[in-house]
Parts: structure tokens; C-alpha cells; sequence
């Protein structure tokens, strides 16, 4: 008899986050999890990783569990390589990482936490995605989310993933009869208008609060930020590869010195 399939989950939002525990509750219907996440909130890291202090791995999960569970003091992309090399006893045949508090659509996607875990596993050969709702509130209800979380995951199992992709699912902020299903898109292209609220110690220092405006520069109607307007949940393939493929000829027309 073949094993169950084996899956990683993790997040940006910290173990105890509502968003991993809905995760982790689907996930068990479709193979066997262990769960390695960070013992905090962290959000907006990116792919961030620990090198200049050390890294606190925590099982949390007792005996008899039916899911093995780590806290880790580290990054989400430190999860990932942490549960890779020192927990698992196989490679996962999937990584799954969220169910992120809030949207990680367009822009969004490169300081996101919760993608750059998954970007991580992908980068390991595994199988990855992110799923983000739209929803920033501790107490949000992903009970919409089940359902399509499942099938998009059971997918990724059955199917398997080209090598250097992984997905960013974004799930709009609605009841389940009111998501018109799911829609394969390209990323917005969109930026966030910063703005620094300034504000002052006690002892006269001036000190920031990062605050911004999201704007969306994109018309298509076959991008995320379109999709998730309408109703649907957005699906992106992500790369990895950061080339610009399309731009190594015209460099190749500049004069260089020897």
C-alpha cells in the first residue's frame, strides 16, 4: 500500500494564527502534515533568513497528536530550510503556506512572507503554494476557503508542478456561495504609494509608522487584482528566475571596455 502523501505547512502569521490552523485542517484530509512555523508574527519578511543569530526550533505537538507541530524562532523562508534538513524524514511531496491574514496578490507577492516560503520549498524541487485571504482581521472566517483550498492543493498532488513554479492563490473576502470559482491569471501590475507618518518620543526623537496607498496601474481583465474584484479566486504561476530574458539582447548591444 502506497504512503499518504506527505505535506510541509507553514505561514508568515505564526503557529497559533487561525489562517495555518484552517490549513492544516484541510491538509489532513489529503495526506500527512507536519507543521513547522514561525513562533511569531512575520509578516512582509520576504525571503528574508537568519545568519546573524541563532535559530530556536520548539516541537510543540505532544505524543498521540495526530499532526506533528514546530514552532521556529526564524523567518518563514528559515522554516522551510529548517523542516527540509532537520525534521522531515522524507522529502514532502507538497508545501503548502498561509492561509495568509490578508492579500498577497500583485505587487504584493514580493514582500509577502507567507509566498516567500513557498517560493523557498519551490526552490528545493518541492511542489508549493501560498494562499492568502483577503481579509487582514485576527478573526477572519476562512470557511469559504476550505473548499477551494482543497481542490487546488489535491490538484497540485495529482498533477504535480513544473520545476520553478510555485502558486499564489488569493481568495476574495466572501461567502462560498458568492466565489464564482477559480481563475488562472498573470499578476497585476501595481505598486503601493508610501507614506511615512512621523511622529515623536517623549524624549524628542523622531520615529516612522509605514503607511501607503495600494494602486493598481492595470486595465486587463485576466489579472489577479481583476479576477479577485469580480468574485473569483485568483490563481498565479510564480517564478523564481528573475531574469530578464527578454532584455539579454538589447544589453548585449552595449559597449563594454575590456
Amino acid at each position: 500500500m502506497s504512503k499518504r502523501p506527505l505535506i510541509l505547512v507553514t505561514n508568515d502569521d505564526g503557529i497559533t494564527a487561525p489562517g495555518i490552523l484552517t490549513l492544516i485542517e484541510v491538509m489532513e484530509t489529503l495526506g500527512d502534515v507536519v507543521v513547522v512555523a514561525p513562533d511569531s508574527p512575520q509578516s512582509g519578511m520576504g525571503h528574508a533568513i537568519t545568519i546573524n543569530s541563532v535559530l530556536h526550533l520548539d516541537k510543540v505537538s505532544k505524543k498521540g497528536d495526530k499532526t506533528q507541530q514546530y514552532s521556529c524562532s526564524g523567518t518563514p523562508a528559515d522554516c522551510v530550510k529548517i523542516a527540509i534538513n532537520e525534521v522531515l524524514d522524507r522529502r514532502p511531496d507538497l508545501c503548502v503556506s498561509g492561509i495568509n491574514h490578508g492579500s498577497n496578490s500583485s505587487i504584493n507577492v514580493i514582500y509577502s512572507g507567507t509566498m516567500s516560503a513557498a517560493v523557498e520549498a519551490g526552490i528545493e524541487g518541492i511542489p508549493a503554494i501560498g494562499f492568502s485571504l483577503l481579509d487582514y482581521s485576527w478573526d477572519a472566517n476562512f470557511k469559504a476557503s476550505k473548499k477551494y483550498v482543497r481542490q487546488i492543493a489535491e490538484n497540485a498532488l495529482k498533477h504535480g508542478m513544473a520545476e520553478g513554479v510555485v502558486l499564489n492563490v488569493n481568495i476574495p473576502n466572501l461567502k462560498e456561495k458568492d466565489i464564482k470559482g477559480i481563475k488562472i491569471c498573470r499578476q497585476a501590475r501595481a505598486n503601493w504609494k508610501e507614506k511615512f507618518d512621523k511622529r515623536k518620543t517623549p524624549q524628542g526623537r523622531d520615529y516612522f509608522w509605514l503607511t501607503g496607498e495600494f494602486v493598481n496601474y492595470d486595465k486587463g481583465t485576466d489579472t489577479d487584482e481583476h479576477a479577485l474584484a469580480e468574485g473569483h479566486i485568483s490563481v498565479v504561476p510564480v517564478q523564481f528566475d528573475l531574469t530578464a530574458h527578454h532584455y539579454i539582447q538589447q544589453l548585449n548591444t552595449w559597449h563594454f571596455e575590456q
